[in-house]
Order: structure tokens, then C-alpha cells, then sequence
């Protein structure tokens, strides 16, 4: 019965252009022993959700901001300065929704950590560079027709961020309920869902030589949160970053409903080139790995040989065991942070974070059902329930 309640509410705030309906906001947990992570549920305003994720994480915020830009001052300090960091915002900052202000400021009056170190934190990966994997299979390319996405964060373990994991469901006035796969402090998205199956992930492919990078434009995790909370269907969600300005040089990952089923499509960001990116779909002859492609996947990863061997192997029999299985194998084994699979259709997702010096393949993906926590009426035993504003 809650499972329908959970769709109905779903199915409201989705018909509607804001959800009025209050949404408890409260810190739980999702896996066990060292692969427990925190997962919060916030609701309202950006200004609201920001707050109640400081609220509800204040010592892992503050840890890991410290963490982070301590670790990226030691591993590029010249690109990492406060000078630097500030200037990388004064690029973006024209570029970014305001909802990411007000959302971070909430966040710094929550956990008491300064508004202006939060935002400094917030623009390493902007001057950073990434290495990572995506694939997506849905259709006939999988055991059930499901759109199945992995996304690996192939990012240094050296900064200690593996000790601040966070899941965060957002609810918002207005817009689309969304998770966001991260650590304590970043609101940006790296990766995450929306309640309408759309899935988001990231692949870097910035040289060092591209550095000094020209960052007048949108960064991908702005950029993902803002079609995390907008967009209702593949098309929409390319569609918004055909409009961006984007900066960088990326590989962005968009499953999602397409018509009357799934798709996925392959967006390749090649700023400062011209054309500035490509869109590719399924068994695209003019995709760069053509003639590696087949029906119902898109793909890029840290061994394209070897994803493709899978994928030709493996295609119609794909499910989340399977594609775990691939996220594991295509993890690049000098630094992989954390790796999310996704079920679009069923809204659930497997997690797993890195421990210590163990990288996030070595460690069990933790099962979440997105649904569960959609539930107005729902807050997990044990949870911790940040009262409501009166």
C-alpha cells in the first residue's frame, strides 16, 4: 500500500508545475558496517534543502570541506589558491541558476561552515580534471527493457573525501524530486536521478595541456542538478545542455523516457573546438567508436575495448548484477572514488564509495529504492527528523 501511496504522491508532483506538499526532512542510512552511508531527505526552498543538509550533517560538511581543500592545495597548488578558486566563480558564476546560491547558502548557515569556503570547495573540480566511465544499455539490449546506467568517479582516494559519503534525496517546491550521489558539503551533482528516470553521469576529458582552462560558461555539476530538477525526458535533458554554455571538454551520459520507452544518448562537450559537441544515440554509424556500437547502449569508459567485448557478449541479458559486474571491471584501479548503477524504470540505485585505501569496485554497492524516501508518510526508524519550520 505505501508503494502506491509513494507513486500517487510521485504523480502529483510531477502533474503539478510545485509540489505544496510538505516533505519530512531527516538524516538516515542505507548498507552496513564501514559501507553504511548517510542518506538525508530535504524538502522546500533551495534555501531550505541547503539549510537542512548543514543541519543534518554539520560535522561531515565541515570535515570534508577541509579535507578537500587541503587535499587539492597539496596536489595543485596553483590552480587551487583562494585567488584562483574566486576567480574560477567570478567565470561561472554568471552562468549558474541562482538556485545554486541560495541553496549554498543555506547550506553554510546550517552546518556554520563560511558561505565563501563552501563556494571555494565547490570550484576544485571546476579547475580539476576527471577520468571516468559511463554506459547505458536499455531495450533489447537488456534482460528486463530497462534503462541501466553506471556511472565510475575515477577520483583520487589520496583526499579522503571516501569518508564523508552522502546520498541526498531532494524534494523541492518546485520541480522534480531528485537523488544526488556525492559527499558531505557538494550540492553539486556528479551523478544522480530524477523521479522521472532521468540519469546523469560524467566522464572528464580535459588535458592538462587545455589548462589555463577557459571556464566562461556552466560546469557539468551545476549544469546536472539543474536538469535533474527540470527535465522530464531524454529530449528535455539534452535539450537543456545543447543550450548551455559549456566549458571543458567532457563526455556527459543522459538516460531517460523517450516516447513511449527508454533511451540514452552520448554527449560529447569538445570546447574550446568547433562545433563545441556531438550527440550520439544508439548503434550510431557516425559515433567515434563506430563500428563498436549496438542497439539500446551508448558508451565511453577507462577500457572501451573492454566494455565493448562485454557489451557485444553480454547485450539482452543485461541487469543490475551485470552491470555491477562492468562497473567494477571498467574502474580504474589508480583512483576510483564511487560507482553508481541506476534502474531508471524501477527509480532504485546500488552505491558503492570507496574505503580507506580500498576503491569503491573492492567494496559491496549498497541497494537504494529512490521510492521509499518519495513517501511523505515515510521516516526510516531510527531516523533523525529535522523539526519543521514553524
Amino acid at each position: 500500500m505505501r508503494h502506491a501511496l509513494t507513486l500517487l504522491f510521485v504523480g502529483i508532483c510531477l502533474m503539478l508545475p510545485s509540489c505544496a506538499a510538505p516533505h519530512p526532512c531527516y538524516r538516515t542510512s542505507v548498507g552496513t558496517g564501514p559501507d553504511e552511508i548517510p542518506l538525508v531527505v530535504v524538502g522546500g526552498t533551495p534555501y531550505d534543502m541547503g539549510y537542512a543538509v548543514g543541519r543534518l550533517m554539520k560535522d561531515e560538511v565541515a570535515a570534508c570541506t577541509s579535507a578537500w581543500l587541503a587535499g587539492a592545495r597539496a596536489e595543485m597548488p596553483e590552480r587551487c589558491t583562494d585567488e584562483q578558486l574566486d576567480a574560477a566563480w567570478k567565470s561561472v558564476a554568471p552562468h549558474t541558476d541562482k538556485r545554486f546560491q541560495q541553496e549554498l547558502r543555506g547550506l553554510a548557515d546550517g552546518s556554520g561552515v563560511p558561505y565563501e569556503r563552501l563556494l571555494r570547495m565547490h570550484m576544485i573540480p571546476v579547475v580539476s580534471d576527471f577520468a571516468c566511465s559511463g554506459v547505458i544499455v536499455w531495450g533489447e539490449a537488456t534482460k528486463t527493457g530497462h534503462l541501466l546506467q553506471l556511472r565510475n568517479l575515477d577520483f583520487t582516494v589520496n583526499a579522503h573525501l571516501q569518508e564523508y559519503p552522502l546520498i541526498v534525496i531532494y524534494v523541492p517546491d518546485r520541480g522534480i524530486p531528485h537523488a544526488s550521489v556525492t559527499v558531505a558539503g557538494m550540492i553539486g551533482a556528479n551523478t544522480g536521478m530524477n523521479a522521472r528516470g532521468v540519469v546523469m553521469g560524467e566522464k572528464g576529458e580535459s588535458p592538462k595541456k587545455d589548462h589555463p582552462f577557459d571556464l566562461n560558461g556552466t560546469h557539468f555539476l551545476t549544469l546536472f542538478r539543474d536538469v535533474l530538477w527540470e527535465a522530464r525526458s531524454l529530449d528535455e535533458a539534452v535539450g537543456m545542455i545543447r543550450s548551455a554554455k559549456l566549458i571543458k571538454r567532457y563526455y556527459f551520459y543522459v538516460g531517460g523516457r523517450k516516447g513511449d520507452g527508454w533511451g540514452g544518448a552520448k554527449v560529447k562537450v569538445t570546447t574550446p573546438d568547433s562545433p563545441p559537441l556531438h550527440v550520439w544515440r544508439d548503434n550510431d554509424k557516425d559515433d567515434e567508436l563506430s563500428p563498436e556500437v549496438l542497439p539500446g547502449a551508448v558508451y565511453n569508459t577507462m577500457n572501451n575495448e573492454l566494455a565493448w567485448k562485454r557489451l557485444k557478449a553480454d547485450s539482452g541479458s543485461y541487469d543490475p548484477d551485470k552491470m555491477i559486474a562492468l562497473s567494477r571491471d571498467l574502474a580504474s584501479r589508480n583512483g576510483n572514488l564511487l560507482d553508481a548503477v541506476y534502474d531508471a524504470e524501477a527509480l532504485e540505485m546500488w552505491v558503492a564509495f570507496a574505503e580507506g585505501s580500498q576503491h569503491a569496485f573492492e567494496r559491496p554497492y549498497v541497494h537504494v529504492k529512490m521510492t521509499d524516501y518519495l513517501d511523505p508518510t515515510y521516516v526510516p526508524e531510527g531516523a533523525t527528523l529535522l523539526p519543521a519550520k514553524k
